[in-house]
């Protein structure tokens, strides 16, 4: 009876802060451990302490909760790589309840064990133990007055710029523009491969890297996981497109989610990200994706024989023909994905326009695939319960950003991004004054980095393997996935470090403008 009374405690404290506003309530106050944690620096440097250690034993000492927070989260982290055990518990389980019970389809036990083996709902569900131990040392205003100041703009963004990817006429116009560079192969299964690999990341300096994800990762399945590669290489190409869609998005300030917590506190432009990283990103992009192609030539050419021949010349390819879709149709999708990018930051807006494009589908249903919203709604899900768990991460990630020199920070970055989303590494990192050139250069080509080592270190990986999960038997291992973007990774790194750059110092000399502010990931 108690558990029934705490889950209905934590469900209203989710939504007691919108009809609080509503109802035009009082201000929720921030909760004491988000104040408290504001006044560490102060208070630790009054006191003259200058190890690390020191330093998180007396913040643990100060609020005991924010530990169990980040205990918790370090739990939800190993339930995503035990998801995959759970899933293969949850349909031997089914298997043995249809066989007892033929004409009982539903299994109670089954079903539960299927949720908690679903990655998307992993830090979702660890949420509610979150918020359960939030009340138990706090109180119900700590609870709503926490849930009240986290920001969920990118997870609500990262629903609507998928669900707008997917659909037929943005794919379709998708697939022409590759289809541009799969040509010079003839539109083999190789020239596909390579296309995607390439061009779809670095459209995510455009169109933002969720919605660049989004895209790769469907035509992925259209033409190469359809295919049956090996789980070898079909690991390989998971974690190539993590790591490539990571950095694929540094050519512009505004696409990449680690890259936006710190373009406006540390003025960085467009140019300069381009000049100083979208440079190496290509490069290394480039590198990553044709050494995997040589790894994997063989196996490229055998599904080449298992494609077919379509036009003709003796060679597989992956030629298709299809209904076209009307241009003013795919105009109206494509302003839809402009007006959603422009006001990313902006909800009302962009919740707006999607509602708007609901319509329009509608009223153009028979140029339109079923639009199927699970997806986008399970990686938001996702997103959200790692924004609502980041955001008391920073007791414990600040101190060990702040006391790190140069390559250790890009280390430490890279590491620390695989067991958080690297928008909150570069966020703490931009709340630290007085914070060098080359460390700022460091930190951030850390976080975007490490964004493919797991599907928790960059806000679009959850997307990609929500479309491509079912292609890995009972879901995508997380050990399996980290060894296929071991070797982008490292390559990344190689150029983010070791490429000669002298303009690092001039990039981040310029000040900050005098009004300029950055958004938290989680407030």
């Amino acid at each position: 009876m108690k558990t029934v009374l705490l889950l209905l405690t934590v469900v209203l404290a989710l939504l007691l802060p919108e009809a609080a506003h509503a109802a035009g309530g009082h201000d929720l106050k921030p909760p004491e451990f988000l104040t408290r944690m504001e006044a560490f620096p102060q208070q630790e440097a009054a006191a003259g302490m200058q190890g690390i250690g020191d330093k998180l034993a007396f913040r643990a000492k100060e609020q005991p909760f924010l530990l169990v927070s980040t205990i918790i989260f370090l739990l939800a982290i190993v339930h995503t790589f035990v998801a995959v055990p759970i899933t293969k518990l949850a349909h031997k389980v089914q298997h043995e309840h249809d066989h007892a019970h033929p004409g009982n389809k539903v299994s109670f036990k089954a079903t539960m064990l299927h949720f908690l083996g679903e990655v998307e709902a992993i830090f979702g569900i660890w949420v509610v133990v979150l918020l359960g131990a939030m009340l138990w040392f706090y109180d119900l205003d700590t609870v709503t007055g926490y849930l009240g100041g986290v920001n969920f703009t990118e997870p609500l963004f990262v629903v609507v710029i998928m669900a707008l990817a997917s659909t037929r006429p943005v794919l379709r116009f998708a697939e022409a523009c590759l289809r541009f560079f799969a040509r010079f192969g003839k539109e083999s299964p190789a020239a596909w491969w390579l296309s995607i690999m390439i061009i779809g990341p670095v459209l995510g300096s455009f169109i933002t890297e969720p919605g660049a994800m989004t895209i790769a990762a469907m035509l992925l399945a259209k033409k190469f996981y359809k295919l049956k590669p090996t789980p070898r290489f079909a690991y390989a190409t998971l974690g190539l497109l993590f790591v490539n869609v990571s950095v694929g998005g540094v050519l512009t300030n505004f696409a990449a989610p680690p890259v936006l917590m710190v373009a406006s506190k540390w003025g960085l432009t467009t140019p300069e990200m381009l000049l100083h990283y979208g440079d190496k990103a290509v490069v290394s992009i480039l590198i990553s994706s044709f050494l995997y192609f040589a790894i994997f030539r063989k196996e490229l050419a055998e599904m080449a024989v298992r494609s077919g021949d379509h036009d003709g010349d003796g060679k597989g390819d992956l030629i298709e023909k299809d209904r076209p879709v009307p241009l003013f149709v795919t105009l109206t999708h494509l302003a839809f994905m402009a007006w959603t990018v422009a006001f990313a930051h902006y909800p009302p807006l962009f919740i707006g326009g999607f509602l708007f494009f609901l319509a329009f589908s509608q009223a153009t249903e028979h140029h339109q695939s079923a639009m199927i919203l699970r997806g986008p709604i399970l990686v938001g899900f996702f997103l959200g319960g790692l924004v609502v768990h980041g955001g008391l991460q920073g007791w414990w990630l600040g101190p060990i950003i702040t006391s790190l020199k140069e390559w250790p920070l890009f280390l430490g970055s890279t590491l620390l991004t695989s067991f958080n989303d690297n928008a909150a590494i570069t966020f703490l990192a931009s709340q630290v004054e007085g914070l060098g050139p080359q460390l700022k250069y460091a930190v951030l080509a850390g976080a975007v980095t490490g964004g493919g080592l797991t599907v928790i270190a960059n806000a679009p990986n959850p997307a990609g393997q929500a479309l491509l999960g079912r292609f890995f038997g009972d879901g995508v291992s997380p050990m399996k996935l980290a060894v296929g973007a071991l070797i982008p990774t490292i390559i990344v790194a190689a150029c983010m470090m070791f490429f000669p750059d002298r303009g690092i110092d001039e990039m981040f000399a310029a000040p900050p403008p005098k009004e300029a502010t950055t958004e938290s990931p989680a407030h």
